[in-house]
Formats: C-alpha cells, sequence, structure tokens
C-alpha cells in the first residue's frame, strides 16, 4: 500500500520541481540599446553589480515606481547614481531597443526624465514580438540626464525597469587625449584582413541549449539559457542568453 502512494508522490514532486526550474529561462526583458544600466552591468562595462549581471531582464516590480530598480527589494545597485554608468551620445530623438525574452501582453510603455513623463506607447493588451523599438523625442534637453522606461504588463499589477543614461550634446565621456607629433618615420599599416562575416554558427530559428557556444561577427559566445533564437537575439544583443567568450 505504501508504495503505490510514494510512487505518486514522487512523480508529484518531479513535476513541481520541473516547473519551479523552467521558470527562470522564461525570462522577461530590458532596454539593450542604448545600453540600460542593466546592459552595462551584464556586458561587463561596469563592474560591482551583483547578481543583475545574470539577469538583466529580470527588473521586475509592482508598476508606478520611479526607481530604476523599480523600488523592488533586488537590484537597488541600479539606483546607484554615485557609479560610473556610461552615459551614451545621442541626438535629441532617441530610438530605444527592448529585447523581450519572454513576451508578455502590454498596456503600456513609458518613459520619464525626473518626473516628467516624456513619451508612452499604447498597445491595448497587444503581445508584442521578441524585440520592440521605439522613438523618443527628448524635447530638447541638452546635457547627461537619465531616462526611466517602465514596460507595464497587461494582465497583471507588475512592470519591468530599465533606465538609460545619456548624454545630449557636448560634455560628459571620456576626455580626448591631447595630439602628439607625426613620427618622422610612421609604421606602415599591415593590410586590413576581411572581416568574418555576420552570423557565424549563430542562426535565427536554432534551438540552444545551455552551455551551447557559437561564433558570431568573428567572437564565440556561451548560451546562459536554454531558448530558441530569434531575429534580433543575436549574442551581442542579448548578454541574458549569451556570454562572450
Amino acid at each position: 500500500m505504501r508504495k503505490r502512494i510514494v510512487l505518486p508522490v514522487l512523480s508529484i514532486f518531479t513535476i513541481l520541481v520541473s516547473g519551479l526550474i523552467a521558470n527562470p529561462a522564461s525570462a522577461h526583458g530590458y532596454i539593450s540599446s542604448p545600453p540600460s544600466r542593466q546592459a552595462n552591468c551584464a556586458q561587463g562595462r561596469v563592474t560591482g553589480c551583483g547578481d543583475i549581471v545574470y539577469e538583466p531582464q529580470s527588473v521586475e516590480a509592482p508598476k508606478g515606481s520611479m526607481q530604476c530598480n523599480g523600488g523592488g527589494s533586488r537590484f537597488a545597485v541600479l539606483n546607484d547614481n554615485s557609479k560610473n554608468w556610461p552615459a551614451a551620445s545621442v541626438g535629441n530623438n532617441v530610438t530605444f531597443n527592448w529585447v523581450l525574452t519572454a513576451r508578455h501582453r502590454t498596456s503600456t510603455w513609458e518613459y520619464f526624465v525626473g518626473s516628467t513623463r516624456i513619451a508612452v506607447f499604447n498597445d491595448n493588451g497587444a503581445q508584442p514580438g521578441a524585440t520592440v523599438s521605439h522613438n523618443v523625442s527628448l524635447g530638447g534637453r541638452t546635457g547627461r540626464f537619465t531616462v526611466l522606461a517602465r514596460w507595464n504588463i497587461y494582465d497583471t499589477a507588475m512592470a519591468f525597469y530599465s533606465c538609460v543614461d545619456l548624454q545630449v550634446g557636448s560634455g560628459g565621456g571620456n576626455p580626448t587625449p591631447p595630439p602628439t607629433s607625426p613620427s618622422p618615420n610612421p609604421p606602415q599599416s599591415p593590410p586590413p584582413s576581411n572581416p568574418p562575416p555576420a552570423g557565424g554558427t549563430w542562426a535565427a530559428g536554432t534551438a540552444y541549449a545551455v552551455g551551447a557556444t557559437v561564433t558570431y561577427g568573428g567572437l564565440s559566445y556561451r548560451c546562459l539559457q536554454a531558448h530558441t533564437a530569434l531575429a534580433g537575439w543575436e549574442p551581442p544583443n542579448v548578454p541574458a542568453l549569451w556570454q562572450r567568450i
């Protein structure tokens, strides 16, 4: 009698554990370009970021926050304005590109500078594609500032957050080094080699397992999460899925 009870219990336990393991791989989404703070962490441009480097797509918190981490208990480093966040040099119209590793039905996409909402895009509950782009006017702003983006999910109380540091006009970035006197006998540059074709062994439509390695644009990458590749999920664009090796 005990054997007949134990086996179904073990089967149910196995199903539950499998479901829990599968959930993290579904992931969510973040702004990949201009690089958001979590993208800069995941790509190694900023150090000391904590576990956001492994899951830049997971900055999820209740709707309505004005903090880069959504006001949740995780990823507080994204709110630290004292860190040396790189600022992307842009004009006054910027295209923000999202990479979505789980395509939730969407209410709205909102963009803020400070407490001012500068753009909103209403999807009315539609399911987005694997990548989403929005062209946003910065309203004539200049200098360095941070844009907070919120992806509001249609059928839950949650949103996903990305902060992007921008520089409009002069200033910011690394100083230009002073010019040096030319060498009297400058070395001859070697003839340019043909760049490797983009794509390599990576291909959209291919199912990749964790640990799989591919080449793309002459560089090698290791798969971090099992997935089927889609156009727009090229390895350098999705650090949540691929790690350069």
